[in-house]
């Protein structure tokens, strides 16, 4: 059977509650996917504010998008992005109740089948007009994984010709066409081909199964490697589209070449302590292996682990990146303080979730070291911004402590995506306190001296600069805000704006603007953001900003 080609999950999208019901059957069928809902009208897994943007969004990265809503509205707004029909990922049309399931793009990318197992799902059959597809059972431009069709447009010409009567052969091992209503005959002129062999007949459908693996021995000559490979398939007469990894040593494997050479080659890149296979002749610094079966490159060695610090912003879907929730999705390991953990979620039945306390980030930062490099894609989640008062400064300290002891933690590839901090949120909804400059200061003296807070606060204050101060008030320390408060107020006239903001971006969100002079601890806790204005700061309406310019 062919496969839906896509490594993302399956975006069900919808655009009112009206089609939830419908979206969650969907999703039931495929565990992985996840339900896209319009951020005004429906509480869904993932939130979007512009069908046309987001469903563009989603075709851009590749991802199988099921919408539920009118085949016309799919097709206005992705018109402007089709182009390469080889490319495109499957794209379906399901009716609101489920009563229709209409294939719209995607047919070299497994649509087709899709639609099929999205009509099983629903208890209707799907509207396929591939006349290929309707034929013979199968569409032969679509092989299974592991296999790869040689050229699009001459495949093209050949089911016209099987549907204008031609009969065909079958040269080579393809299981998966058995059952499929072929005419064929011994003696016909054409034939599907399934050979790893660089070949060209008008004459017959070349498919190449991806049996061949590259040993790159040598990344020490100042050439391109990606080039290399090709001259060592050309003169073994190979198909670059049979090539089904490249491997290298494992002391390679921060190598920025080996990357773009898979890149360039469009197959994953595995690093392995020795060659998978036995090197009889390596010229060039290239050993190429044919197996006779395609091979799963993920069994082979390992990839080159990831680590990605992610902040989830205040809390709320929508205040996610994008790119955070790309980090999430494709997560094997997911990492974090148990709230900031359930807030990332859900989460696929493959992914692992390492929840731990909220005071254990080092250790947590080194678990995370040592999944990344044992070859997996590993994300630690903070809320808000990473680097503000959150892990990605632990991450950093995990590393700077251990490179020297685990010199395998250097090879991981180490990224930090930002994210909205409780900061920023609580100023946007209030307005723009921090129109101006700013300072951010944690009350917490867990990590720091009191008296390193009180200097700084002391000079924020001298600075005549705005303040954001996190971690307030806890039950281990209820005098120390007062205090703080108290260093400001030497500072601040008493008709100071001050910004209360408490779980900013999450459905108990509250938002109160009281003085200087008002404020008193009793307004606080730990979920509690505080934000002091500078002696610039107004309030204008319900708005409290701090101009641009200075007096």
């Amino acid at each position: 059977m062919a496969r839906v080609s896509a490594s993302l999950p399956l975006a069900i999208v919808v655009l009112g509650a009206s089609a939830l019901d419908t979206a969650r059957r969907i999703q039931s069928r495929f565990p992985d996917s996840r339900v896209h809902g319009l951020a005004s009208r429906v509480n869904a897994d993932i939130a979007y504010e512009d069908f046309g943007a987001h469903l563009r969004e989603l075709y851009a990265s590749g991802a199988p998008i099921v919408a539920l809503c009118s085949a016309g509205i799919v097709i206005r707004a992705l018109a402007s992005c089709l182009a390469d029909k080889g490319s495109e990922p499957p794209v379906l049309a399901v009716a609101q109740d489920g009563s229709a399931v209409v294939p719209l793009l995607g047919g070299m990318s497994g649509v087709n089948v899709l639609a099929r197992e999205i009509g099983a799902a629903l208890q209707v059959a799907p509207a396929i007009t591939t006349s290929g597809e309707l034929r013979f059972g199968q569409c032969l431009l679509a092989p299974p994984e592991g296999y790869a069709l040689s050229d699009i447009e001459q495949g093209k010409r050949f089911v016209s010709d099987l549907l204008a009567g031609a009969t065909t052969r079958i040269e080579g091992h393809a299981p998966w066409l058995d059952d499929a209503a072929l005419p064929r005959a011994g003696d016909a002129r054409l034939a599907v081909r399934i050979t790893p062999l660089a070949t060209h007949d008008e004459h017959s459908l070349v498919i190449h199964p991806r049996c061949v693996l590259a040993w790159i021995e040598d990344i020490s000559r100042d050439d391109d490697i990606a080039e290399r490979v090709r001259a060592a398939l050309r003169e073994r007469g190979l198909a670059p589209l049979a090539l089904a990894a490249l491997t290298a040593p494992a002391r390679h494997m921060t190598s920025k070449s080996l990357h773009d050479a898979a890149r360039a080659l469009h197959v994953p890149l595995r690093f392995c302590d020795a060659a998978p296979f036995d090197v009889i002749d390596a010229k060039e610094g290239i050993a190429l292996h044919v197996s006779d079966a395609p091979i799963e490159a993920q069994s082979i060695g390992r990839a080159r682990g990831t680590l990605t610090v992610i902040g989830l912003g205040p809390g709320s879907a929508e205040l996610m990146t994008p790119a955070a929730r790309n980090a999430l999705n494709d997560a094997q390991d997911v990492l974090g303080y148990e709230t900031y953990v359930r807030m990332a979620g859900p989460f696929r039945d493959e992914q692992r979730v390492h929840m731990t306390d909220n005071r254990e980030e080092l250790q947590r930062a080194r678990h995370a070291f040592e999944l990344a490099s044992a070859g997996r894609r590993v994300v630690v989640v903070s809320s808000g911004d990473p680097g503000v008062f959150a892990m990605a400064a632990a991450v950093l300290e995990a590393l700077d402590e251990g490179h020297a002891a685990h010199p395998e933690w250097n090879a991981v590839k180490l990224a930090i995506v930002p994210g909205v901090s409780a900061s920023l949120a609580t100023a946007a909804r209030a307005g723009a306190p921090l129109g101006h400059d700013f300072c951010v200061l944690s009350l917490s003296d867990n990590l720091k001296p009191w008296s390193v807070i009180e200097k700084r606060i002391a000079h924020a204050g001298e600075a005549d600069l705005a303040m954001a101060f996190y971690n307030p008030l806890s039950k281990a320390r209820p005098w120390q805000f007062d205090r703080a408060i108290e260093i400001v107020r030497q500072y601040r006239g008493a008709q100071t704006p001050v910004v209360l903001g408490r779980d900013i971006g999450r459905p108990a969100e509250a938002l109160r603007v009281v003085t200087l002079g008002e404020l008193k601890s009793e307004l606080v806790d730990m979920r509690t953001m505080v934000i002091v204005g500078s002696s610039t700061t107004r309030v204008v309406g319900e708005w409290v900003y701090t101009p641009r310019w200075y007096e």
